[in-house]
């Protein structure tokens, strides 16, 4: 299995986790999915958060994780999943409010975008609970708690 992870840190601060630690969440999440993965994870400040995602979702102000998946694009290599953005700002502040530590929602955040590059989403119940449940298992695998409470699989 070959997984490469751009990390690009767009943003100085601290707390941010490590590459390796964003690598380790990568392959933990595509293992069983894919052989051969190349992605970016970048992240940013709230003003970038900001314009891309209210340029690419039409939403107001940052958000915790945009993903960018490359999909069947002509002359783009088959092993390119895509980018995940997080916005470390919110990443933090959600953190807090939610009474989580910051690296197990970074964690979550990191395996959560990296599912939607896969395919997943939570468009509906069903699928929501699906993405859940995966997440879940994943986190727990890392050591993690259930971000949701508790998940049951359908």
């Amino acid at each position: 299995m070959s997984v490469e992870v751009d990390v690009q840190y767009a943003i100085n601060a601290d707390g941010l986790p490590s590459v390796s630690e964003i690598e380790t969440w990568v392959n933990a999440t595509v293992r069983g999915h894919r052989e051969n993965v190349q992605m970016t994870v970048r992240i940013v400040d709230e003003k970038e958060g900001t314009e891309l995602n209210e340029r690419w979702r039409r939403s107001q102000g940052p958000t915790n994780v945009l993903s960018f998946p490359c999909e069947d694009l002509e002359g783009i290599a088959a092993d390119l999943l895509g980018d995940v953005i997080i916005c470390a700002p919110v990443v933090e502040r959600e953190a807090q409010e939610q009474g989580k530590s910051v690296m197990a929602h970074w964690t979550h955040l990191v395996i959560h975008g990296t599912l939607h590059l896969l395919g997943y989403d939570h468009i509906d119940e069903d699928r929501a609970r699906e993405m859940e449940a995966l997440e879940t298992r994943i986190l727990d695998a890392l050591g993690y708690p259930d971000p949701y409470g508790s998940v049951t699989e359908s």
